[in-house]
């Protein structure tokens, strides 16, 4: 039997939810195109929604309401701001504002490179509101962590996932040296990079830690990433999304103030994606993480 990968675990998950929890599923084009990367299951429990991008959103909610804890699938993450309103103007404010949660587990998928409306990474704007937990897991076992904080938790759940995790079969580990130059926090995507440029930076004689970003929100920043920090002087948290005003600006932020010490930001430039190869606006490289890592430690 092969490893099990993050599409397998999303898929048992779901499928446990749905035939033993009396859960729901609900998005468009479910059981189109290799069911959603195949992640989702076969069995009972699916509602398919009609292909439009702002009413899904609501009806989630409505099943959220009753008790189903559904799971709302976002094939695209940038759509996940067409969805916004119910989720944030209702979901998100029900249990303060009157005394009623609504717990929702929203898969936002994200990827990279195929287009300037199916490629955003937007978990940052969703940090921005109170109510919502959000995170990006990207191995299996953080699969199911956050989904147990899920189902022990009644608040709305941002989950920001990657097409580039699905494949994945592998826990992303911490590396940490005692001699380091610089710590990298990753986040998304950003941390299979992260791990291949500590290794190429390695043969150049800069020793990298990193640590890797589950939990966006709420962010903790605890001796698992501190104390890192403490020993190199020096970071940089990583992002899949947009840098100005991003995730990665303001966990850099929080480092900072917790620390004292400078911590940057790296993410996607400030200018729109697209397919066309000059103005793609990948998420950062290995060459361009590497790049800034160079750029830092020079300045010092």
């Amino acid at each position: 039997m092969g490893k099990i990968t993050v599409a397998d675990t999303i898929r048992e998950i779901s499928r446990q939810h749905l035939e033993e929890n009396n859960g729901l599923l609900l998005g468009q084009s479910i059981s189109a195109v290799g069911w959603v990367n195949n992640t989702v299951p076969d069995c009972q429990g699916i509602i398919e929604l009609p292909m439009t991008d702002v009413a899904g959103a609501g009806i989630a909610v409505g099943t959220a309401m009753v008790g189903r804890r559904p799971i709302f699938i976002i094939r695209f993450q940038d759509f996940l701001i067409l969805n916004g309103s119910p989720l944030i103007n209702y979901a998100a404010k029900s249990k303060e504002l009157h005394g009623r949660s609504t717990p929702i587990f929203v898969r936002a998928i994200a990827a990279d490179g195929i287009g300037p409306v199916h490629s955003g990474v937007v978990h940052s704007l969703f940090m921005h509101f109170p109510g919502f937990r959000v995170c990006s897991p990207m191995t299996p076992k953080e699969y199911k962590a956050i989904w147990n904080d899920f189902m022990t938790h009644d608040d709305p759940m941002i989950v920001s996932e990657h097409r580039a995790s699905f494949s994945n079969t592998e826990e992303l580990e911490d590396v940490i040296h005692p001699d380091a130059s610089i710590t990298l926090y990753p986040i998304s995507a950003t941390r299979f990079s992260a791990m291949k440029t500590a290794e190429q930076l390695a043969k150049e004689g800069i020793v990298c830690n990193v640590i890797h970003l589950l939990w966006l929100k709420p962010f903790a920043a605890d001796a698992r990433m501190i104390h890192p920090l403490l020993n190199c002087k020096r970071g940089i948290v990583i992002d899949a999304g947009h840098e100005i005003a991003g995730a990665s600006q303001s966990i850099a932020y929080q480092l900072t103030q917790v620390t004292g010490l400078p911590v940057q930001a790296l993410g996607l430039e400030d200018r729109t994606k697209c397919l066309c190869p000059p103005f793609k606006n990948e998420m950062p490289t290995v060459e361009r993480i590497a790049e800034k890592v160079r750029t830092i430690l020079t300045k010092d």
